[in-house]
């Protein structure tokens, strides 16, 4: 029954309390979230099949943004419309938002290395999560040989290339390798269980609103001088452009914020370094920077004009493509090259797992045991994550002493 999806409706406090939750424990980074997005949405409360999470999925990895940020709006499209967007968005993003402006304020005061055995022990968790979620997926889209190979041959050209647009040149030569070559389903529409609870010119509306901020902010930023108008515009355009993830945006902020001198470049890396070890998503390290600013607006204020910014094209983008994509994987064709895409899929997460996952926490014979006792855990015990993060970065803790 785990594949059926759970459609009755769900109220819009219950979505943002159960994005909250996973905001207050979802460590490890974007992909760790996509394994604990897919055990909450696919295997516990059967919200969407494993076929439609999949499907979600494989259009986020499309879009530029945070990918995991970008999955959580959908489903939150999906089970409330827009209201249910925003909500899942606040749920997620705010309790690390939260801790990274809290983080700006207190960041002089801080101790590095005392919190340096915590922080390693949450990129252990993070092994045992993505693993996870790699076994899962893999049993689902690449259960044959045919999607198996595409799944190895995607892991290596992302190792291998080592660019930020790797991933999308891997979706798309895996789009069209399935299109040619997998079995094509007999009637796709019957698998189709995902709504899209809001109309297309919404959708399009949508759409024109990223393409017009995209175009007229830079515009506001010279025509008016004013710094808010520049923070908006700098925030908005890395949102909306960097392709890649969480890590990826570290070198576009770098580079628009720091030879510029809005944040200095030990200020940027220490908050970097903490972005890691808070939950939720690693955009968050936007509200970080906002509040770390020399000029007004700062503080608070800055962070959460930061953090709004930088996530808003994701939500845009996500609310133009989804009408679009579902009535696209419809066609046998496209349910052919989508089922390609989501054996790619299972590869970039795969390679995600090695690097930087596994090569960033796994340093000795401790560390692996720490990661296979916590992969056991949630996949064989079904212990709660946050129990398995708490264990896991005590355990990192005690083991550093």
């Amino acid at each position: 029954m785990a594949d059926i999806p759970q459609t009755s409706p769900t109220s819009l406090p219950a979505i943002f309390l159960i994005f909250l939750r996973l905001g207050l424990t979802s460590f490890g980074g974007p992909v760790a979230h996509l394994g604990y997005f897919r055990t909450e949405f696919v295997t516990r409360r059967r919200w969407l099949s494993e076929q439609d999470y999949g499907d979600i999925v494989a259009l986020c990895q499309f879009l530029p943004g945070p990918a995991s940020s970008q999955v959580g709006i959908a489903v939150g499209l999906v089970r409330g419309g827009v209201a249910g967007a925003a909500l899942a968005w606040a749920g997620f993003t705010l309790p690390s938002a939260a801790l990274m402006i809290g983080f700006a304020y207190g960041a002089r005061i801080l101790d590095p290395a005392a919190a340096a055995p915590w922080l390693h022990g949450l990129l252990i968790v993070a092994v045992a999560v993505v693993a996870q979620a790699v076994w899962g997926m893999a049993r689902s889209f690449a259960p044959d040989r045919g999607r198996a190979a595409i799944a190895v041959l995607a892991a290596a050209a992302i190792l291998t290339l080592r660019a930020s647009w790797a991933p999308l040149a891997v979706l798309a030569a895996a789009a069209i390798v399935g299109w040619r070559s997998l079995p094509r389903p007999a009637d796709s529409a019957k698998t189709t269980h995902v709504p899209t609870p809001w109309p297309r010119w919404l959708a399009r509306l949508a759409g024109l609103i990223f393409l017009a901020l995209l175009l007229l902010l830079p515009l506001a930023a010279r025509a008016t001088d004013d710094h808010a108008v520049a923070l908006v515009d700098k925030f908005y355009r890395v949102g909306a452009l960097v392709f890649g993830g969480g890590h990826v945006v570290l070198p576009m902020l770098q580079a628009e914020l720091v030879p510029q001198g809005w944040v200095s470049e030990p200020d940027f890396l220490a908050g970097y370094g903490a972005a890691q070890a808070v939950p939720g998503p690693l955009f968050t390290f936007a509200a970080y920077l906002g509040a770390a600013m020399r000029q007004p607006p700062d503080g608070w204020l800055g962070g959460m004009i930061a953090l709004m910014a930088i996530f808003l094209p994701s939500f845009l983008m996500v609310m133009a493509a989804m009408p679009y994509w579902v009535t696209l994987r419809r066609n046998r064709g496209a349910a052919a090259a989508l089922a390609g895409v989501n054996a790619a899929v299972v590869g970039i997460l795969l390679a995600a797992l090695y690097s930087p996952v596994w090569t960033s926490a796994i340093h000795a014979p401790a560390d692996f045991i720490l990661a296979l006792l916590g992969f056991a855990a949630l996949q064989f015990w079904k212990a709660p994550p946050w129990t398995v993060v708490l264990a896991t970065a005590a355990a990192a803790r005690l083991t550093a002493i």
